[in-house]
């Protein structure tokens, strides 16, 4: 582990490039992008990260991240759970994995207007898509994954299936800006945003812990005006350390910037900047020297785990501060307003 945190370090603003810049370096020469170099490679923390580099304006390397995708897209419309060095290693076909492609590349368009490419992907999105509503059941939720040797798993997970619900948006968004109309797709939304809201006995009652299940369902807009800020207010306590961030889990001492940007994202989504630059203000200077994040650290020893420097992580920060101060277009991705008069 990495020597303590100093407490009195101070606030900064993000270094934009050197944050694209490592997810630009770590990326391989065929699109692809690890968590660290020679690491492994998740598809949706590959489209975060792409995001985070469509934020910094390295839109060829983010281009190429979608191809990357396209070219490794399986029958089904799937992919693979995690692959290394381009060779599949957990052959998991995971439904939220595998329709994540569409926020990535809504957001591209957001902040490009390249509808020529949007058109170009559009076939591997739209199997993407139709891959996780394969999966979705009569009550509206979303079983989570097929397994290796090709059965359902039926467990359904809130984070995941939220994570879908923000895919589904997204696709649909596309399918508007592309002259496409997709009727089923708007009818698996609102039964997926039912499932979220009213009925919690259908999704994995283990994962309560995880502070992601606590605010996905606000950061996707499936639960948003009042039952949104009730939700936060609810389990406020129980995962969030004052002044440093968020717990990923919440009987466990681990903060992290991943999960503490993503709660940044869903309080602006909800319209809350200022508790949302409270937040903000805890983590954005928990740094490297180049400028890049830490993943995140213990509390209350303040001790980095794990040291490397993560392309994801250094994304979704990004993507808070985009939240916040609308840097680009695509700042407003998960605002509840913005997609009143999207959809």
């Amino acid at each position: 582990m990495k020597q303590a945190l100093s407490e009195t370090e101070s606030a900064f603003e993000p270094d934009i490039h050197a944050i694209a810049g490592l997810i630009a370096d770590t990326q391989k020469t065929s699109g692809e992008i690890p968590w660290f170099k020679d690491d492994k490679t998740d598809p949706w923390d590959h489209v975060e990260s792409a995001m985070g580099l469509t934020i910094g304006g390295y839109f060829e390397q983010a281009r190429h991240a979608f191809e990357w995708l396209a070219k490794n897209q399986l029958h089904d419309g799937s992919w693979h759970s995690s692959y290394r060095n381009g060779l599949p290693e957990d052959k998991t076909r995971d439904a939220n994995l595998s329709s994540y492609i569409a926020v990535g590349l809504f957001h591209y368009f957001m902040v490009t207007q390249d509808l020529a490419f949007i058109n170009t992907m559009w076939e591997t999105m739209y199997a993407g898509i139709e891959f996780a509503l394969g999966l979705q059941k009569k009550e509206g939720q979303i079983c989570w994954a097929i397994s290796p040797d090709g059965n359902v798993d039926n467990m359904a997970l809130l984070t995941g299936s939220s994570s879908i619900y923000m895919s589904i948006k997204c696709a649909v968004a596309i399918a508007h800006k592309t002259g496409r109309s997709i009727p089923e797709w708007q009818t698996a939304m609102v039964k997926l945003k039912k499932a979220i809201n009213l009925k919690p006995h259908l999704f994995n009652v283990t994962k309560a812990r995880f502070s992601m299940d606590w605010f996905y369902p606000i950061l996707c807009g499936a639960v948003t005006e009042k039952r949104a800020k009730q939700r936060i207010s609810t389990y406020w306590k129980r995962f969030i350390v004052d002044g440093q961030g968020v717990k990923c889990v919440s009987d466990q001492p681990w903060i992290t910037l991943a999960e503490t940007a993503e709660l940044v994202i869903s309080l602006s989504a909800i319209g809350n900047y200022q508790l949302a630059e409270t937040v903000f203000n805890w983590i954005y200077d928990k740094r490297f020297e180049d400028g890049s994040y830490l993943c995140g650290f213990t509390y209350p020893d303040m001790v980095v785990w794990p040291e490397e420097k993560i392309t994801w992580t250094n994304a979704v920060v990004l993507m808070a501060w985009d939240a916040l101060y609308n840097f680009t277009p695509a700042g407003q991705i998960f605002s509840h307003e913005f997609w009143k008069h999207m959809i």
